[in-house]
């Protein structure tokens, strides 16, 4: 693996003939199946209807399962949602400019509460319960109204997420991990590296060389980049692939302490439970409960 594989690609998003933003949906298991660390000006609005994956946005890295709804802020980096394993039924994707419909459309009065989730979007939104539900279904029936319809739909759309309670942000209060092309590709490098090798031990010396700095200097950038210790960030990617596992893989447990790269059993167990507020016996039975 070389470092120019490593880096993040941004995305040329072009929007079709007639229409001021780009929907995409994926129904075919065969498509959009091939996820990787990418970024893009425009704001993203993806929903997963049903299947189990890894969100992987900004320093946030977390397990979904039952579908997804999320929002993604401008040059926001994140990997796709959706692998050959999610077992989703379908992927529906918007991308849009802030000022697609014009550069002081979310500035009016009645559209400011519009605006002000966008900008929170910078950290990554994801949305839950009734409002994944409900707005899930009218993101998939965009596809089937004609360019100025599908525009006021999505502006309804937006309008329902902006008054939904039913959200968490997925990167810390003040911290935005914007990338732009042109400058400090390191932290991208370390967390597509984390992706391809969580599964083995990492060592600080390794992952400090790989993007050419000492230990210390490595240490206080991850730190004040992310707000997390690397070694706190490869557990926690450890752990939501070991979440994974234990919805997806009838497999013991041990087998999927050691699978998810973790070479102590009682540490997993201890981790586990901190992330999770569980241990992994009972995530696995409670998850067992829920999809019955």
């Amino acid at each position: 693996m070389t470092l120019s594989n490593l880096k993040p690609a941004l995305e040329k998003i072009s929007t079709p003939f007639g229409s001021s933003f780009s929907f995409k949906q994926f129904a075919d298991k065969s498509q959009n199946k091939d996820p990787q660390w990418h970024f893009h000006p425009e704001i993203e609005m993806v929903y997963v209807n049903g299947g189990m994956g890894k969100r992987l946005v900004g320093s946030h890295v977390s397990f979904y399962r039952n579908g997804d709804l999320i929002l993604i802020g401008s040059n926001l980096p994140h990997y796709g949602f959706t692998d050959r394993l999610t077992g989703n039924k379908s992927e529906s994707i918007i991308q849009f400019n802030h000022d697609f419909a014009g550069s002081d459309f979310f500035n009016t009065p009645e559209l400011s509460g519009i605006n002000n989730m966008l900008e929170r979007a910078k950290m990554g939104i994801v949305f839950h319960g009734n409002t994944k539900r409900n707005v899930g279904t009218k993101i998939e029936k965009l596809g089937q109204y004609e360019p100025f319809e599908r525009l006021m739909k999505l502006i309804q759309i937006l309008k329902d997420l902006e008054e939904s309670e039913e959200y968490t942000l997925l990167n810390a209060q003040g911290f935005v991990l914007e990338v732009e092309p042109q400058d400090n590709q390191r932290i991208d490098i370390v967390f597509s590296f984390v992706r391809e090798n969580f599964q083995r031990a990492i060592s600080l010396d390794e992952i400090s060389n790989l993007v050419s700095m000492t230990v210390p200097a490595f240490c206080r950038y991850f730190k004040k980049i992310t707000g997390k210790t690397f070694t706190q960030f490869v557990n926690e990617y450890r752990l939501v692939h070991a979440s994974k596992l234990l919805a997806e893989k009838p497999t013991s447990i041990t087998e999927i302490c050691y699978e998810s790269g973790f070479n102590n059993f009682s540490h997993f167990n201890k981790l586990f439970k901190e992330f999770t507020g569980r241990n992994p016996s009972t995530y696995r039975n409670e998850l067992r409960m829920i999809l019955k």
